[in-house]
């Protein structure tokens, strides 16, 4: 793709990101101008420094994490399912199709039935994303760790569904066993809940490395969607590569499931929707699926808080009923094309 054309998608993307990203700040039960939210953000540019008030603390402690959380979440995802559409070559594939959301909200589950802090249960859903990435990358270790050329997609395929049935079922299991009173917070952490974040850095960091390696990767990735054989054949260190795409994407969902919830068809959508629409160049997909997916989360993020104000949705149901039609769009074009 030439240079300028992948620079223009970047620079509509990022506005659109800006706009949506202020829309985020100003926009909620409680009226904020834009000056107030300039000067919640940058406190130097307030007429009164060091002095709060209810505007300015609604969008420092309440907007600005939510819509910080909800790009970096919604970029991640993204990013997942871009490299994990290249490592299953598979324009469908989501990053969930691993295990890692069904290990992360089961150990998450569990922090919530016993009572423990937010902070523990983000805590305890890092860590069940990151064994159910142990245990699928040990359950398909001989074909991934093997060094001749080979097509190691299958095996992983079926072992992250395996894996992620069984985390399911002990899903539905705790859920069926959770008590009445933990109940409503537990199903709003599984469609996707923003309303806890409360830090963003931590998701921020993910994506600034998930981010950094899937650009340096990016032409390693174009020769890679010819196949293993020919990758190898042209120099690209195959094996090396498919676990850095495995990790890189597997981070960058347990990052996004620890701050957000399991946030559905962002990951699948997003992805696919802009190989559609500009090609499948990944030095131009990779970026423009960062913005691209945190814009998504950000839009779904402010319907959420606005639609059926004041109550306020999952995100993780506005992604599903904006994603579900394009999903069925998509492969209705590709039934036709």
């Amino acid at each position: 793709m030439h240079a300028r054309r992948a620079v223009t998608i970047w620079c509509v993307l990022a506005a659109a990101s800006c706009a949506v990203f202020l829309a985020s700040l100003v926009t909620g039960s409680v009226p904020v101008t834009f000056a107030q939210a300039l000067h919640a953000i940058l406190p130097a540019f307030s007429p009164t420094p060091g002095t709060h008030d209810l505007a300015g603390d609604i969008v420092h402690t309440l907007r600005l994490p939510r819509a910080l959380g909800g790009f970096a979440c919604g970029a991640l995802l993204a990013l997942a399912g871009a490299l994990l559409q290249v490592l299953l070559r598979n324009p469908l594939a989501e990053p969930y199709v691993l295990g890692v959301s069904g290990g992360a909200a089961a150990f998450a589950l569990v922090a919530m039935i016993a009572g423990f802090a937010w902070w523990a249960v983000q805590a305890s859903a890092c860590a069940g994303a990151f064994a159910s990435i142990l245990l699928v990358l040990g359950l398909a270790r001989r074909d991934l760790w093997r060094g001749e050329p080979q097509d190691s997609s299958p095996r992983l395929l079926l072992t992250g569904a395996v894996t992620a049935a069984g985390w399911g079922a002990l899903i539905t299991l705790l859920l069926t066993l959770a008590p009445d009173t933990r109940l409503r917070g537990m199903l709003f952490w599984l469609t996707g809940d923003l309303d806890g974040v409360g830090t963003a850095w931590p998701a921020w960091i993910a994506l600034a490395l998930v981010l950094i390696f899937g650009v340096s990767a990016a032409p390693r990735l174009n020769v890679l969607l010819r196949g293993d054989a020919a990758a190898q054949a042209l120099g690209v260190p195959v094996l090396r590569l498919l676990l850095g795409v495995y990790l890189a994407a597997s981070l960058a969902a347990a990052a996004a499931v620890t701050t957000g919830g399991t946030i559905g068809f962002v990951g699948l959508v997003v992805p696919h929707l802009l190989r559609l629409a500009f090609g499948n160049d990944q030095r131009m997909l990779v970026p423009a699926s960062a913005l691209a997916g945190g814009l998504a989360v950000m839009a779904a993020d402010l319907a959420a808080r606005t639609l059926a104000a004041p109550t306020q949705l999952p995100v993780g149901v506005v992604t599903a009923l904006a994603g579900v039609p394009v999903f069925l769009w998509m492969l209705l074009r590709r039934s036709t094309s």
